[in-house]
Formats: C-alpha cells, structure tokens, sequence
C-alpha cells in the first residue's frame, strides 16, 4: 500500500488541434479530500474522465489505487464510487429498487438504509427515479456512488441543484466517509465548498496546474495578504495590500480620525481562485497581442 491513492506524471490529452491537458502532475493522498477547481473547460473533466479510465490519455503516467485505468479490470472498478455529473435515465425503477440492484454489484456494500437516510432520501425511496426533483435525482446520484464502500470516491459537481440545507446536510456526509478512511477527489464550482471540505487543492486553468497546496495556503503568502479599504475626507477610496492591517488601521485613526468605509479583507479561496483566473486570462491576452 502507498500513501497516494491517485499519482499523476506529465498527463497529457490532445485533440486534433487543441490541447486540453497540458503536462499535468499531482498526487492524491489515501484518506485525503482532494479539490480539483477551475473554469469551464480547463480541463477538469478530461482528467477526471481519464483517471476513471473511461478516456485515454495521449501521454504521461497515470496510476489510480495503484492501477493504470486504461487497465482497470472489474475488480479494480469496485474499488471506485463515482458521482457523474449528469447519469442515464432509470425512470421506472424506485430509489429503493436501484441501490438494491447496485448493491450486488460490490462485494462489501452499505446497508441500503443506512445509505438512504445518509441522502435524505427516506421520503422518496418507494418513488419512481423519474419522478424525483433535481435536487432528489442527484441525491440519489450520490447514494449510488457511495451504495458500494468505495475506497476512492469521484464526485463531480455533486451538490448542483441542492439548496443550503441540503448542501450542508450533504458535506456532513462526505466529513463521514473521510472520517471512515474514504479518499476524495471533488471538483465544485462552490469556492466555499471547496474550503469546508477540501484537505488539498489544486486550480487548473488552460489545461495547466496554476496553484496546488493545503487549502489554507493555496496560492501563497502574497495572495493571502490581507486588504485594507478605506474612504479619505475627500472621498477617495483607497486601498493597500499590507500583512500588517492593524498597524494601518492604528495609522489612519491616529491621522485621520475614523475613516469612511474602513474594512480589513482577507482573501478568501474564491477571491485566491479568481486571482488566478485573471491572472492566466490578463497573461494569455498578452501573448495574443504582443507582436511576434
């Protein structure tokens, strides 16, 4: 057994014309909850979908519970739960009639109504799957998923449709399959999802990683740099990036008084993402632009 559940060496997927993953690497740590973020097509999903070994990859070396997936035979399948972002019709079945006929394809499964009241699904396990709401449907998405005690759990985009509640009804579930040894790769459009769950995250823009670290310390210490905001007697907004804000909050009482509008921010992991963001489309711009 290794400490990395996930290893990934100079991963690359090209198209006829287009690259969408560009020389990737990252491992995955066993036990850990690994967020992988970033903008529509990225490349998120093309790594995703190779790592579960339903696509093949162009170069690079790929490993996943010890295993290359373009490889994966059936037993190293059940060792997987995966959370798709859209699944297949199965209308005429009941919740309750498709965890059953899921949990005989594993061979140590969940207790099916353990697992249905983990979703919150109690009211609607006699209902039919095509009745269900969208924010039901992808509760029963995640039952699905995790119906087989997985080792390695892929969730894509798992609480897109959930309200508040249910969000956070929902990662009160991923805290206990963490706290039962589960790994977790999750991509989110949530930034606070992300951070409540995530021990790890990497932000991929372009088909290139442009940050990974412990969540708390993504990006580095300049962009976790705090920011004081202010409006002077004039009405002048200001602004100034300092590790120190309460020395230049003492500085503008002492001087001026209390200031207009005075706030301290600290950068969230949404404000770092966006940073990023911004950073790699200001740089692709520049790279269109500059004459050759």
């Amino acid at each position: 057994m290794t400490d990395s559940v996930i290893e990934v060496r100079d991963l690359r997927k090209d198209y006829a014309g287009f690259t969408a993953v560009d020389g990737i690497s990252f491992d995955i740590h066993r036990g850990e909850t690994f967020a992988l973020l970033g903008p529509n097509g990225a490349g998120k999903s093309t790594t995703i979908e190779i790592l579960e070994g339903y696509r093949h990859r162009t170069s690079g070396d790929v490993r996943v519970l010890g295993i290359d997936p373009q490889r994966g035979g059936l037993d190293w399948k059940a060792r997987l739960g995966i959370v798709l972002q859209s699944t297949g019709e199965a209308g005429t079945f009941t919740v309750r009639e498709l965890l059953t006929e899921f949990a005989g394809y594993y061979p140590n499964p969940r207790d099916i109504d353990e697992v249905i009241s983990a979703v919150g699904l109690e009211q609607k396990q006699r209902a039919r799957a095509g009745r269900l709401s969208g924010g039901q449907q992808r509760r029963l998405d995640v039952a699905l998923g995790i119906i087989g005690r997985p080792e390695l759990l892929f969730l894509d985009e798992p609480t897109t449709g959930f309200d508040p509640e249910a969000r956070r009804q929902f990662w009160d579930l991923i805290r206990s399959l963490k706290a039962e040894g589960t790994s977790i790769l999750l991509t989110t459009h949530y930034l606070d999802e992300a951070a409540q769950l995530g021990d790890r995250a990497a932000v991929i823009v372009g088909g290139r990683i442009a940050a990974i670290g412990e969540i708390g310390e993504i990006g580095g210490p300049e962009a976790r740099t705090p920011v004081v905001r202010w409006i002077d007697a004039a009405g002048v907004p200001h602004e100034q990036r300092t590790p120190t804000p309460a020395a230049v909050v003492a500085d503008l009482h002492r001087d001026a008084g209390e200031p207009r509008g005075l706030e301290i921010v600290r950068p969230t992991l949404e404000d770092i993402y966006l940073g990023l963001i911004r950073a790699h489309d200001a740089a692709a711009l520049t790279d269109v632009t500059e004459p050759a």
